[in-house]
């Protein structure tokens, strides 16, 4: 690709050498190229295997870079998203550049770091990648620490990509099965007496756990897996009194654990496990007046050696744009800092903490 100096003021033509590959920078209908101009404010035409760009110099400019972006990541072998895209927007090239002492070391084998410029997590129906600096950072910790914290809103991708790591050491043979927990608090609301078995019981609560695994794995492997054992996704509540070993364990929700709970939780892990830790504090469905466990546990572990943190932030939401929208308008009506901090109340984590904290060494 290259570009060529404007032929007009206010004009930026960029030249696309394969056609093939130009019609996967644009996305189905030119959805890509809409993204694009919605974000960057500009007007993008296209004329055979050129793109012009139409508009002032700041969005031509910004508009050019994800471009130029999304071509590098296409001619890498990469696919293009919608997801690809808004982070490309964003953030340029994905993921970033790594943080200062967040990788290295432990299992940045397995994650082939600098292929591509990509930190990718491979797993048999697709590649993972970090979008966000602190998604870069979370992956690292996945694969270098015993216990990592992922703490922040929603759409941040914490759980997926917690997941995601469970799958990639699963099938590597580096874990013999994969645990995935949930505490089964109601959202605030009362659903009453509930018909059925036990799994049917729970497994509403269960659900999300089922897509993010039928999103890495075919499902009918997932519903192999379960049968024989290798995949457990069962309630918190299941955990007392076992030994979690040669496992990779995530509990998601985990805001609304109670402190026994936690506590009870995290002594489970085994030899040869990991586990990660998943919430979001602004989003506490416990009982009035009862702490949450992931806050005295974010606030005890600070610091502990083997254990990681990483503190996502509105900026981290790969779902729907508007969704770090609606974040960031009810942290200005809260009056808390976006990412998930815990209440003032709790004096010791009131602070503001970006991107990795907690033992890296």
């Amino acid at each position: 690709m290259e570009e060529r100096g404007a032929p007009q003021a206010g004009e930026t033509v960029l030249e696309f050498p394969d056609n093939r590959l130009l019609i996967d920078l644009c996305g189905p209908h030119d959805a890509h190229l809409v993204m694009i101009e919605k974000a960057a404010g500009a007007v993008i035409v296209r004329r055979g295997n050129q793109l012009v760009l139409h508009g002032g110099a700041e969005p031509r400019g910004r508009a050019s870079d994800a471009l130029q972006a999304l071509w590098r990541r296409l001619k890498e072998g990469r696919g293009v998203e919608p997801g690809d895209v808004d982070a490309a927007l964003r953030f340029g090239e994905a993921p970033p550049a790594p943080a200062p002492g967040a990788g290295g070391g432990g299992q940045a084998d397995q994650l082939e770091m600098f292929a591509g410029g990509a930190l990718a997590i491979r797993t048999i129906k697709k590649t993972v990648e970090p979008r966000t600096p602190h998604q870069a950072d979370y992956v690292r910790l996945l694969f270098k620490h015993e216990l990592v914290f992922g703490l922040g809103p929603a759409g941040t991708g914490k759980t997926y990509l917690a997941v995601a790591a469970a799958v990639s050491m699963f099938l590597e043979g580096r874990v013999d099965k994969i645990i995935l927990s949930r505490p089964a608090v109601e959202a605030g609301e009362r659903l009453g007496f509930l018909p059925g078995d036990m799994k049917e019981k729970v497994d509403p609560y269960m659900q999300p756990l089922y897509d993010s695994l039928n999103a890495l794995l075919p499902p009918r492997q997932v519903q192999r897996h379960v049968e024989e054992g290798k995949i457990e996704i069962a309630p918190l509540a299941f955990m007392r009194g076992r030994t979690l070993s040669n496992a990779f364990v995530v509990l998601d929700e985990a805001q609304n654990t109670t402190e026994m709970q936690m506590k009870m939780f995290l002594t489970r892990l085994g030899e040869g496990s990991r586990m990660a830790v998943t919430g979001d504090v602004s989003q506490i469905d416990l009982p009035r007046g009862v702490p949450s466990g992931l806050v005295a546990a974010a606030r005890i572990l600070d610091g502990v050696k083997g254990v990681g943190f990483v503190r996502f932030a509105a900026e981290d939401v790969v779902r729907h744009p508007l969704v770090a929208r609606i974040i960031e308008a009810y942290d200005r009506d809260g009056g808390q800092p976006v990412g998930g901090p815990p209440p003032r109340r709790d004096p010791a984590y009131r602070r503001e903490a970006q991107g990795v904290s907690g033992e890296e060494a």
